[in-house]
């Protein structure tokens, strides 16, 4: 129970099942494991966007063109909207830990065979096993945190996003630098590197996760008929499409407003970033505030670029588009996990699943009004999805704790 009196997730979850939980009361527990998966979070997310950091370099070498190279992306995406629904079904007794230290060597050797590959086509395989990596990663992470930690699954998740947040702002930047000095497939080397380590990490720190009881198929099908749950996953879909009709290509919105400083804004969008993390972590207890907040400041920042061509202006658009867009995977990932609170594993691997096949249509839906109509119609589609996705957050009963 909470200081209030409240039921917190993996509380209500034990109780279902009629156990006693340890050191909920007090929020204890330990830091390591949770170090450990933010430590895995941020390998897998900084590999699923070396390759838009090193894009010219490895397209010219495997001989294909850029925009046949960006797929490499996009193929992330598509395996993870595809594992994360079913990895719980394939495997609903094997214990947790096993599953997220076997997904962790998965990314290694996805890393290891694109790094090697003298073609696109097994370039594209390696990458097809890092996007059911992540996915089934994202899918455990949370539950193997708040079990390390009980009562405090709201820190555990904005741990875990600000390990997305450090691979974008530190672990992108970093390997386009890397990249330019001594080649790509350098960079797919420690990428591989950093994966062991996240792998050692949770093999040392974390202790053994069982599975969720009823895991499998049958806790899936009750959650797919959940009108409640389905609904905020529709609107994380509508909120994550929104987003990434627009952010491939944040570039070309800031310099349509700019003729320098396109690092400075991408850092300050990072900032926002990590801003927007923290906020959804405090905001835990008002989740209703919180899931309708984001992407309504994911809206409306897209709305100002579009309307905008001064640079300060623009500055704060982007800068809020960081906060808001951030805020959603942390307050997202508390709703649906509140709204199942028995049946978290397969709650969280929808959500999931909702934000794979978002950043896949997104994209492509993106990239052709980019192409047909400009970079400002792209934002302005952004921005009204994203709004559509916090209306329907607003008109949903928020899952009390």
């Amino acid at each position: 129970m909470t200081s209030e009196g409240r039921v917190t997730v993996p509380e209500a979850a034990a109780e279902a099942r009629g156990e006693v939980v340890s050191g909920a009361a007090g929020g204890e527990g330990s830091w390591a494991p949770v170090m450990a998966l933010t430590l895995g979070i941020a390998t897998l997310v900084g590999s699923e966007f070396l390759p838009a950091s090193v894009l010219p370099a490895m397209a010219s070498d495997i001989g294909v063109s850029e925009g046949t190279a960006g797929l490499a992306v996009a193929a992330t995406a598509v395996a993870g909207a595809v594992t994360a629904p079913t990895i719980g079904v394939l495997l609903p007794r094997t214990d947790r830990r096993t599953v997220l230290v076997g997904l962790l060597a998965l990314a290694v050797v996805s890393n290891l065979i694109v790094a090697v590959t003298p073609d696109f086509p097994l370039l594209l395989a390696g990458r097809l096993l890092l996007g059911a990596a992540i996915a089934g990663f994202w899918s455990f992470a949370l539950g193997a945190g708040i079990r390390a930690m009980p009562g405090r699954d709201h820190v555990v998740s904005t741990s875990l996003a600000l390990g997305v947040s450090a691979a974008t702002i530190v672990g992108v930047p970093l390997s386009s630098v890397l990249g330019d000095a001594v080649g790509w497939r350098p960079v797919f080397w420690a990428a591989a590197g950093l994966s062991v380590l996240a792998l050692v990490s949770v093999v040392a720190t974390l202790p053994p996760v069982p599975a969720q009881p009823g895991a499998g198929f049958g806790m899936l099908r009750r959650v797919v008929s959940g009108r409640r749950l389905m609904a905020g996953v529709g609107c994380i879909a509508l909120v994550a499409f929104g987003n990434f009709a627009a952010y491939p290509f944040i570039r070309l919105a800031i310099e349509r407003v700019t003729d320098g400083g396109t690092v400075w804004l991408l850092l300050g969008w990072g900032v926002g970033g990590l801003a927007g993390n923290l906020a959804a972590g405090m905001l835990a207890g008002r989740l209703r505030v919180a899931v309708v907040a984001a992407p309504a400041l994911l809206g409306a920042s897209l709305l100002l670029l579009v309307a905008t061509t001064h640079p300060v202006l623009a500055t704060a658009g982007i800068v809020v588009w960081g906060i808001g867009f951030n805020m959603v995977p942390v307050a997202t990932q508390l709703w649906v996990t509140r709204a199942e609170p028995r049946s978290v594993e397969s709650a969280l691997s929808l959500q999931v699943a909702a934000f794979q096949v978002a950043i896949t249509a997104g994209s492509a839906v993106g990239g052709a009004v980019v192409d047909h109509s400009g970079v400002r119609a792209a934002m302005l589609l952004g921005a009204v999805v994203a709004l559509a996705g916090s209306a329907g957050f607003a008109s949903l009963r928020t899952p009390r704790v």
